[in-house]
């Protein structure tokens, strides 16, 4: 008789691989045995499933004793506290830059790697990592998960929730060390202190010019194009700036202009 490795069970042929991926199979779906009754997500442990659930309920129970900044998660308080501390403890081998986060570095080393692995199926734009990638589908698809509780207002990213919430609060947790100024996001905290440093990053490709903003240098672009995306609906006159038309709208209104 020929030994082929497998074994009679009741007069039936029994093939230990087939039972191995029957019982492999059973084990994925006992792996994540704690369901998301919001989004029907499937987590290993109660305690993971907890967490995940704040998304939906906007709880932040671990709170900055510094800025009043609200986290979900307890790791997420302390990476934020590196913020305040100054503490960067991630160099990078490249070209010694420190970051408060691993993340933060594993971001910054595509930099010089120029890896970008995750590609976009609908536009092909390319990431780095698969969380941005994510992120960016949302552009796409239209997703706004995220959901201001006072106003209803929708975002795609957290982050950007955050800094809207702010206008409601009116907490401002980024100060100027130089001026004492404050500010609800870093990145206004970033650009005002240009305005102290005289750092000018963002140059016109046309006249050289120099701009300490992206927004100050995309408003110069005007000036090249011609182009004016302010129209006044009494007159029909065009502007280039906001500011040029808020000026332009106070003769119909009759306010003084000073």
């Amino acid at each position: 008789m020929e030994h082929t490795g497998e074994k009679t069970l009741q007069g039936e042929v029994y093939d230990k691989r087939s039972d191995d991926t029957e019982t492999t199979n059973r084990s994925k779906n006992i792996e994540k045995p704690f369901q998301c009754e919001v989004c029907n997500k499937l987590f290993g442990t109660s305690g993971i499933l907890n967490q995940h659930v704040m998304i939906h309920t906007g709880e932040k129970p671990f709170k900055c004793g510094v800025c009043s900044n609200k986290f979900r998660l307890s790791g997420d308080l302390s990476r934020h506290m590196k913020i305040h501390t100054g503490e960067k403890p991630f160099k990078c081998d490249v070209c010694v830059k420190g970051f408060s986060r691993s993340a933060d570095l594993n971001r910054h080393m595509s930099i010089h790697t120029g890896e970008r692995p995750f590609h976009c199926e609908v536009c092909s734009t390319s990431f780095s990592r698969s969380g941005e990638l994510n992120r960016h589908k949302r552009i796409h698809t239209g997703e706004k998960p995220f959901k201001c509780n006072t106003c209803n207002k929708r975002f795609r990213f957290g982050g950007v929730l955050n800094q809207h919430t702010r206008i409601h609060t009116g907490e401002k947790p980024f100060p100027c060390e130089v001026c004492d100024k404050r500010f609800r996001s870093n990145g206004d905290l970033n650009r005002h202190i240009r305005i102290h440093t005289g750092e000018k990053l963002f140059r016109c490709e046309v006249c050289d010019k120099r701009f300490p903003a992206s927004g100050d240098l995309n408003r110069h672009m005007k000036v090249h194009t011609g182009e004016k995306t302010f129209k006044c609906e009494v007159c029909s006159k065009m502007y280039r700036s906001s500011g040029q038309f808020h000026r332009h709208m106070r003769i119909h209104v009759g306010e003084k202009s000073f």
